[in-house]
């Protein structure tokens, strides 16, 4: 591994996100029943991006930038391996959640702490922008919810509808900031 730099992402750069190696093999995955987190099986390799997604979300991703969303990026020697983004738009009943839009890193550069590193960096700039709380939609993976509840998220006291209604297969999670 070369030298890692990590830095706030120039709008330019935004499509660079799709470079982001986010293959996994998935052999678990967790469903919220009755407000209880089950775990089943369920194998699926997950090798790049769906097809279309960058194509789809580069505009929303875009438009997060242009609303004061924040973007930051893990490097090593110039190639962009992880990112998160945090929405500038403020949701819940209280308009005090930001969500988490967007937390990915590279597979060969798991398990070395950049993910908490970034998600960190996204809860205290949520904090330093006035959120009580932060909200995730998070892929219903094994791998991806251990991740957050690890780092003290727990099952949203309160799901967004509209992210909700984008994704019902989601785990929607918040952690108070």
């Amino acid at each position: 591994m070369g030298g890692i730099t990590l830095r706030e992402l120039l709008r330019e750069e935004i499509s660079r996100v799709w470079d982001i190696d986010r293959g996994e093999v998935i052999e678990n995955v967790y469903h919220l029943v009755n407000g209880t987190l089950v775990l089943r099986p369920q194998y699926e390799e997950m090798i790049g991006w769906p097809y279309g997604e960058a194509k789809k979300y580069t505009p929303i991703l875009l438009d997060c930038f242009d609303s004061a969303g924040w973007f930051y990026g893990v490097f090593d020697e110039g190639l962009l391996v992880g990112a998160a983004i945090l929405e500038g738009r403020f949701i819940g009943s209280r308009n005090d959640r930001l969500q988490l839009k967007f937390l990915h890193v590279s597979r060969s550069y798991r398990g070395q702490g950049l993910g908490a590193k970034l998600f960190e960096l996204a809860k205290a700039t949520a904090r330093e922008r006035g959120a009580r709380w932060l909200y995730i939609s998070a892929t219903p993976s094994e791998n991806t919810i251990n991740f957050y509840m690890r780092l003290g998220c727990t099952i949203a006291s309160e799901p967004d509808p509209e992210l909700f209604l984008l994704e019902p297969e989601d785990i929607h999670l918040d952690l108070e900031i």
